[in-house]
C-alpha cells in the first residue's frame, strides 16, 4: 500500500526503492541488540496498556512496579551501571534502551527513569565507593526502590535556592534534615507515595553555622512499608497522566542520618565538622554536581522523540487506509494521505522526527564519550550540558505538537483511548517541564553561546552571565558574528557572491545550513549588542536580561535547529548510495526547507529571502511532500515500533 505511486507524484521523478529492514538497522545503529531486547520486553508486557485504563490507581501502580522489577532482571534497565555491581557498563546503551522503551507505557518508562536514572544515577555519580557498595547491587535489581528528592513546592528550576536544610551535628557526627516551611517540602517526587525506601535528598548544607550550598544525602524514608519517624509522606494524588507513577510530597522533621550519608564525590565533612572540597568556587561546585545528572535530560529528549514516532506511525498508517470524499468521476473516495493538506500536516513532522533521531544519536555519543572518560576536558562537558538542554527542549516540544496533530488527523477515531493518543498526550505532556522547564533550558543553551563555553561558564548565574557578556565577551561575540564575516564564510561555500542566498539551489545542503547558521549568528550578535547597550545605559543587569529574554530564547532555538540539521546532513554523508539514502535525502531537504519556511518572516526581514524565493521554498516543500507520500508507510515502519504498541486495530489494520 505504501509503495503505490500517487496520482500527484512529480513528473520525471524516479521513486526510490526502500529497504525497510536496512533502514531500521541505520536507525538502531550500534545499539540494535539493545533496542531489540527492549522491543521484546515491550511486547511481553503489552497488557499494561490495557491495565492503565482498567485497573484502579493503586493496582496500576503495583503493576507498573512489578514490570519495572521484571524488566530489570533482563538487564534492560541496568546497562549504565558498572559491571562489578551487576550493570552493563555502557552509558550509551542505557540511553538507547530508555529511548526505545518510550514506545510503550510511559508510566513504566518514567518509573524506570526515576529508579535507575535519577535515584540510581545520583548514587552513582554523586556518591563514592562506600555508597556504591552499599546500594548499587540491590538498586540495579529493583530490590531497593528509591526517590530523587530535588524539586520543592516553592523551587523547581532554581535548585540553588532550595529550602530544605541539612545541619551537621559534630557531637553526634550526624546530619539533621529539616523542611523549613511548606515551600521547602519535596514535591512531585516519583516513587515517594508508595514504593521508595530511600531518597537522595538535595538540601542546603550547614556546617558550623556556615552555609555551603546544596548537597545530596541518602535518607531513609520508609521501613517495612511505613514512613520512618520524622518523615511525613503525602500522595500527590491523581495527575493529568503517568498515574502508574506514585508521585508524592515529603517533609523532614529533624531526621538524623550518619555523616556517611552525604554523597561525597565533590565535597565532604570531617567527623570534627570541617567542610572540605576539591572545588573551591561554590557556584562551580554546584554546577559540577548538577552536570553529572545531565543523563536525565538526554533520556527525556530521546523519549519524547520516540513517543512522537508512535503517534506518527498510527496517524500515517490510518491515512493510508482511510478514505474520505470522492475526487473523480469514478466515485471512489480518496485516501487521506493523497490530500495535499494531509501530507503537509504529517510528512514534515515525519522528516523532523528523523532529524531529531539523528541529532539524538550525536548527543548520546557525546554523553557516552564524556561519561566514559573518552572526552574529559571541561569544554566538552559544558558543550554536552548545553546540547542536552537544547535537544531535550526541542524533542519534547516536538512530541507535544506531533501527538496533538496526529490525534486531530485521525478525527473521532483518534479520541478513542484504544488508539493510544489519550495516553500519549496525557503521559508525555509533562516531558516539556520535567528534567528542566524548556524555556529555562534554552537560557542555559544561550548562556553557553554567549560565553563560548568559557571557564567562567559554570560560575555564572543569570546576573553573572550578563556582566560577563557585557564585558570582554560581548566584543568577541559581535566580532565573531559580524555580518561581513558571515557573508565571507558563506561565499566560500556557495556560488553567487553577495547574492549567494538567491543563486544557490534550494536543495543544496550547504545553502540550507548557511541559512540556519546565518540566522543563529545574526541573532547571537543582536542579543550581545542589546545586553551591552542596556548595561551601558546603567541598567540593572537582571532587568536588562529580562528585557531581551525573548531574543535569548530565539537564538537558543535557532542554534539547536542548526545542530539538528547538521546531524542529519552528516548522517547522510555516511550512507551508501541506495534507495534508502535517496529517501532520507528527501526527508533532510523537507526538514531543512520547512524549518526555513516556518521562520520566513525573520529571513525576509533580514534580507535573506526575497518574496519570490520564499514562494519557491513553499512550492518545493509541497513537492517534497508529494515525493515522500508513497514512501510514508515504509518510513514509519522503519522506526520499528512493535505492532502491539500501536494498539489501534481499526486505524492501522
Amino acid at each position: 500500500m505504501s509503495t503505490d505511486r500517487t496520482p500527484t507524484a512529480p513528473t520525471g521523478y524516479v521513486q526510490p526503492e526502500l529497504d525497510v529492514r536496512a533502514l531500521t538497522e541505520v536507525l538502531d545503529g550500534e545499539y540494535a541488540e539493545v533496542r531489540d531486547l527492549v522491543r521484546t520486553n515491550l511486547v511481553t508486557y503489552a497488557s499494561v496498556l490495557d491495565d492503565a485504563e482498567e485497573l484502579s490507581i493503586d493496582a496500576y501502580r503495583e503493576r507498573v512496579r512489578d514490570i519495572v522489577v521484571e524488566m530489570a532482571a533482563t538487564g534492560q534497565t541496568g546497562m549504565g551501571f558498572p559491571k562489578q555491581y551487576g550493570g552493563g557498563g555502557d552509558v550509551g546503551a542505557s540511553i538507547a534502551a530508555f529511548e526505545t522503551a518510550a514506545f510503550g507505557d510511559l508510566s513504566v518508562l518514567v518509573k524506570t527513569g526515576v529508579q535507575f536514572g535519577l535515584f540510581g544515577g545520583a548514587i552513582l555519580h554523586l556518591g563514592t565507593e562506600r555508597h556504591h557498595d552499599a546500594y548499587l547491587p540491590d538498586l540495579i535489581t529493583g530490590k531497593l526502590m528509591g526517590c530523587f528528592a530535588m524539586t520543592e513546592t516553592g523551587h523547581g528550576s532554581n535548585v540553588q535556592a532550595l529550602g530544605t536544610v541539612a545541619r551537621y551535628d559534630a557531637a553526634a557526627q550526624e546530619f539533621v534534615i529539616t523542611t523549613e516551611g511548606d515551600q521547602a517540602r519535596k514535591d512531585y517526587i516519583g516513587n515517594a507515595a508508595r514504593h521508595g525506601e530511600l531518597a537522595v535528598v538535595f538540601a542546603q548544607l550547614e556546617v558550623g553555622g556556615e552555609t555551603e550550598g546544596v548537597h545530596a544525602f541518602v535518607v531513609p524514608i520508609r521501613s517495612g512499608g511505613e514512613a520512618v519517624p520524622g518523615v511525613d509522606i503525602e500522595d500527590d494524588g491523581r495527575k493529568m497522566g503517568l498515574n502508574g507513577v506514585d508521585n508524592g510530597r515529603i517533609r523532614f522533621d529533624g531526621v538524623r542520618v550518619p555523616r556517611e550519608a552525604l554523597l561525597n564525590r565533590f565535597a565532604d565533612v570531617t567527623p570534627e565538622g570541617v567542610y572540605e572540597s576539591t572545588i573551591d568556587n561554590p557556584d562551580r561546585r554546584f554546577f559540577t554536581m548538577l552536570g553529572t545528572l545531565v543523563q536525565g535530560r538526554v533520556s527525556v529528549g530521546g523519549a519524547g522523540v520516540n513517543a512522537a514516532k508512535v503517534a506518527l506511525a498510527v496517524a500515517t498508517k490510518y491515512a493510508l487506509r482511510r478514505r474520505q470524499f470522492a475526487t473523480d468521476s469514478q466515485g471512489e473516495e480518496q485516501l487521506l494521505l493523497d490530500y495535499g493538506l494531509h501530507q503537509r500536516r504529517l510528512l514534515p513532522l515525519v522528516a523532523q522526527t528523523y532529524a531529531l533521531h539523528f541529532a539524538q544519536d550525536v548527543l548520546r555519543a557525546q554523553l557516552h564519550n564524556v561519561f566514559s572518560g573518552l572526552e574529559d576536558d571541561p569544554q566538552a562537558r559544558r558543550r554536552l550540558e548545553a546540547r542536552a538542554a537544547g535537544t531535550k527542549a526541542l524533542g519534547t516540544w516536538h512530541a507535544t505538537r506531533v501527538i496533538q496533530e496526529c490525534r486531530e488527523a485521525c478525527g473521532g477515531a483518534g479520541y478513542l483511548a484504544v488508539n493510544r493518543f489519550a495516553a500519549l498526550k496525557a503521559d508525555s505532556d509533562i516531558f516539556t517541564t520535567f528534567e528542566g522547564d524548556n524555556h529555562v533550558l534554552l537560557q542555559l543553551v544561550a548562556k553557553g553561546l554567549l560565553t563560548d563555553y568559557a571557564s567562567e561558564f559554570e560560575d555564572l548565574d543569570q546576573l553573572g552571565m550578563v556582566r560577563y557578556v557585557t564585558g570582554l565577551a560581548v566584543d568577541t561575540v559581535i566580532e565573531k558574528t559580524s555580518a561581513h564575516k558571515l557573508l565571507e564564510r558563506v561565499r566560500d561555500l556557495l556560488p553567487g557572491g553577495d547574492e549567494w542566498d538567491q543563486e544557490a539551489g534550494l536543495l543544496d545542503s550547504e545553502y540550507q545550513l548557511a541559512m540556519l547558521r546565518y540566522r543563529e549568528e545574526h541573532m547571537l550578535a543582536g542579543v550581545a549588542r542589546r545586553l551591552k547597550a542596556g548595561v551601558d545605559r546603567k541598567g540593572d543587569p537582571g532587568a536588562v536580561f529580562s528585557e531581551v529574554q525573548d531574543h535569548v530564547i530565539a537564538v537558543a532555538h535557532a542554534h539547536v535547529e542548526r545542530l539538528v540539521l547538521e546531524a542529519f546532513v552528516e548522517k547522510m554523508r555516511t550512507l551508501p548510495e541506495d534507495g534508502n539514502k535517496v529517501a532520507l535525502g528527501l526527508l533532510c531537504d523537507l526538514f531543512a526547507l520547512s524549518t526555513i519556511e516556518a521562520d520566513r518572516a525573520w529571513f525576509m526581514e533580514h534580507g535573506r529571502l526575497t518574496v519570490q524565493r520564499s514562494k519557491a521554498i513553499t512550492r518545493e516543500v509541497n513537492d517534497l511532500c508529494r515525493k515522500v507520500r508513497p514512501l510514508a508507510g515504509d518510513l514509519v515502519d522503519a522506526w520499528g515500533v512493535p505492532a502491539a504498541m500501536l494498539r489501534a486495530p481499526d486505524l492501522v489494520g
